[in-house]
């Protein structure tokens, strides 16, 4: 399967979830409002993709609560980042391929 791109991670926005949540040290995670505000979603689109991303054990979902409100953070699991690495490691290689 190296050579070939994930294609969890490879769907326009599950790549645009990914590289954001990549950013972010390992064990840190955003907020849910923050991820939409940031790559400019709608809630329901971005909930659909994470759902993706969580299926595949790319993306650890926490829901809790801030005194009454409920928050919902985001954040890569180890094996999320490593798809992510290997994703753009086999992007590199496709691109020199075509030089």
């Amino acid at each position: 399967m190296s050579g070939e791109l994930d294609p969890v991670i490879h769907a326009a926005a599950r790549l645009r979830i990914t590289a954001t949540l990549a950013t972010l040290p390992a064990g840190d995670r955003m907020s849910f409002p923050r991820l939409q505000e940031i790559l400019e979603m709608t809630p329901g689109n971005l909930s659909t993709h994470l759902r993706k991303l969580e299926d595949a054990g790319y993306v650890d979902v926490t829901k809790t609560h801030q005194g009454r409100t409920p928050v919902t953070y985001l954040a890569l699991t180890t094996s999320g980042r490593h798809a992510f690495e290997r994703y753009t490691e086999t992007l590199r290689s496709v691109l020199g391929a075509t030089e």
